[in-house]
Order: structure tokens, then sequence, then C-alpha cells
């Protein structure tokens, strides 16, 4: 059996400092293997025009101290963070790094931006895409979206077509969209016989309130942990992940998903895209 842990902690909006003592804190207080940090945790979510100034690549100096922190704790780290691509100049993502104990980090790229009501994402980013990564960690084969993603559910789908055991949200969610999320999250649990972990920031920033509501949601869309609303805390939840087998015996999603139905999906996108 294995453990996570889904940090639901307030992010110091600008200070990357703050927020990295913020993650070893978190580390220092649970055993899970594998811990998780809201969307955009590193800097804060509202940082408008200092996105780039706060950016990094993947080889940046945060992302060095978050390996370092992976490795000395045995953990492995998942956090959101503004990251600068390593070619193309002043190109940024709004990204998920994951850092390995052994010294392997990646990024996830945020594939649907969110550009309505508050949001204006791609003032500031470019979308993610075309590479969707499956990470090997200690509580199985975890894929990452970021938040606006969960609402797209082929992601989630080809994820757990490629075998994923778990995909994992990293959200900045206010209160406002609080219950489209929780019902969505089990959704996405239950159509793909699947873990699904959400992570969501907590606390005010400028105009936006998030509500926190980090959960995990087993295959058959029991939810096996759940956080509060609005205040800080650290959800630990164990992964069985022979659950897995059971809940595709009885529903089996995976198996009876139609390639020829996603193929129409496909050419109907492309025909009037």
């Amino acid at each position: 059996m294995k453990k996570i842990a889904l940090a639901q902690v307030r992010s110091k909006l600008g200070d990357k400092e703050a927020n990295l003592n913020k993650m070893r804190e978190v580390l220092d207080n649970t055993e899970a293997e594998l811990v998780v940090f809201p969307e955009m945790f590193l800097t804060g979510y509202t940082i408008k025009d200092q996105v780039m100034a706060l950016s990094e690549t993947i080889e940046g100096p945060s992302v060095k101290a978050i390996s370092q922190m992976a490795s000395d704790s045995e953990k492995a780290i998942i956090v959101g963070m503004p990251e600068r691509d390593m070619e193309k100049q002043g190109i940024l993502y709004n990204s998920a790094l994951i850092a390995l104990p052994d010294g392997s980090v990646s990024m996830t790229r945020k594939t649907h931006l969110v550009n309505f009501g508050p949001f204006e994402e791609e003032t500031y980013f470019a979308p993610g895409g075309p590479v969707y990564p499956i990470f090997n960690t200690p509580v199985g084969k975890v894929a990452i979206i970021i938040c606006f993603d969960i609402f797209f559910p082929e992601l989630t789908k080809y994820y757990a077509l490629k075998g994923a055991d778990m995909v994992v949200c990293i959200s900045a969610s206010p209160s406002a969209t609080r219950e489209f999320f929780e019902k969505i999250m089990e959704a996405r649990a239950i159509e793909n016989t699947i873990f699904f972990a959400y992570t969501n920031l907590v606390g005010t920033e400028h105009n936006m309130v998030f509500w926190g509501g980090d959960a995990l949601i087993g295959p058959r869309g029991g939810v096996l942990a759940k956080g509060p609303l609005f205040e800080e805390d650290i959800i630990e939840a164990e992964v069985d992940l022979s659950e897995l087998d059971v809940a595709r015996q009885f529903r089996p999603t995976i198996k009876e998903t139609r390639g020829d139905m996603l193929l129409k999906l496909a050419d109907l996108y492309n025909s009037e895209g």
C-alpha cells in the first residue's frame, strides 16, 4: 500500500523562496511517497506581469532546489510553476514540475488555457502539447493535468488508455467554480476506472478566493480522502492499485472504449477546424 499527500496550502504571491520553504515544511510533515502541490504554487497564481521575471526553465534554481528536496526526502513531488521554454525565448507555459527521488525532473504543460471571466492565461502562456507523458512514481503510473484541463474528458481518457493508474489534477480554482470541480473529478475517475487526485490552492490572491477541497477519488468513484474548505491542510490517503483490477472487472470502460468513436471525434474536429 502506497500513500499520497495533497498539500492544500497557501502560496505567498511572488515569493518563491517562501514557497520553497513551505514545501520543505510539508515534506517534513508527511510520510507519503508522492506529495502534490497546487497549480502555480511556486509563485502564486495571480502574478500577472511578473510572470516572465518569476518563470524558470527546467534547469532553473527553484527546479534544482525541488529536485534536491525529492532526493533528500525520498519522495516524488509535483508542483505548479510558470515555465520558460529553454529554446524559444519569451515563450512561457503554465506547467507542472514532477521531481522524482532519483534526481530526474520533467514538465507537463497545461493544455487548455483559461481566457474568460477573470482569467487571462492566453495573455501570458502558450498551450501545452503535443507530448503527454506518464511518469513512473512510487504510487504507480501517474499523469498530470492542470485545472481547466479537467473539463476535457478526452485528455484524461487518453491517459487512461495509455496506462495511467492515476491522473493528478493541480488547480487554482476560485470558489465560484467549486461545484463544477467537485462533480467532474468523480466523473473522471468513474468513466476511466482510475484514481483521480485533485489539489487546489487555498487563500486569497487579489480578488480571487481559492476554496481548497483537495481529494482523492477511487476508480469506482468513492471519495477516499477529502480536504476542508478554505483552510490549509495536508490530506493523506492510501493508494491500493489492486482496486483498479476490481473496478475494471465490474465496469470495463477502458476495455469497451471504441477507437472508431474517437476517430469520429477527431474527424469532426478536423472538418470544422
